[in-house]
C-alpha cells in the first residue's frame, strides 16, 4: 500500500470539512441538493449548447450566473459523500471502496437505461415521422449524454449518502 502524498492529505482534509454540513445534513436536504445540481447542470448545458450551436451571446452571461451555484452544489455533494469519488483509492477504506464501486455500478446501469430510452424514443421518432436529425441535433444529444455519463456517479453518490452521525470530536486527526 502506497503512503498518502501531501496532495492526498490535502484532498482528504478538503473533502471532510464541515462548513457545508447544513446543505447535506438530512436525506431530504441531500435529495434537494442533488435535484438542484441536476437542474443547474441542465441549465448550464443548455446555455453552453446555445452558445456553441445557436451562437447566442446572451448564453455566456447565463452560464456565468449558473457557474457559482453549480460549483457550490458540487462541493456540497462531494462533502456529503466525504469525497467518495474524488479521493484516490489509497485514501479510502474497504467500506468506502466498496461503496464507490456500488455507486459506479448503479450510475452505469442508470445511464445505460437512459441511453436505451433515449435511443428508442429517437429511433421511434425517426421511424414514424419525416424528421431527420441534423448535425446540431446529434451534437446536442451526444453532449447531453456525455454530461449525464460524467455526473451520474456524483448524483447517485449524493442520493446514497447516509446521515452523518459523527460529532466534531469524532473526526480523525
Amino acid at each position: 500500500m502506497r503512503t498518502a502524498t501531501r496532495y492526498d492529505q490535502r484532498m482528504y482534509a478538503l473533502m471532510n470539512r464541515r462548513e457545508a454540513a447544513p446543505l447535506y445534513r438530512t436525506a431530504a436536504r441531500r435529495r434537494a441538493l442533488v435535484a438542484a445540481h441536476v437542474l443547474l447542470t441542465a441549465g448550464a448545458a443548455t446555455t453552453w449548447l446555445a452558445m456553441v450551436v445557436a451562437d447566442a451571446t446572451w448564453a455566456a452571461f447565463a452560464m456565468l450566473g449558473l457557474l457559482l451555484p453549480w460549483v457550490v452544489a458540487t462541493g456540497g455533494i462531494n462533502a456529503a459523500t466525504r469525497g467518495l469519488l474524488e479521493l484516490r483509492g489509497r485514501m479510502l477504506d474497504e467500506r468506502q471502496t466498496a461503496e464507490r464501486d456500488r455507486v459506479r455500478a448503479i450510475a452505469h446501469r442508470v445511464t445505460t437505461g437512459l441511453l436505451l430510452l433515449g435511443t428508442a424514443a429517437f429511433g421511434l421518432l425517426l421511424w414514424t415521422t419525416d424528421v431527420r436529425a441534423g448535425g446540431e441535433v446529434v451534437f446536442a444529444v451526444l453532449f447531453t449524454a456525455l454530461v449525464v455519463h460524467w455526473l451520474m456517479p456524483l448524483w447517485v453518490a449524493g442520493l446514497r449518502a447516509e446521515d452523518d452521525v459523527r460529532t466534531d470530536g469524532d473526526d480523525l486527526p
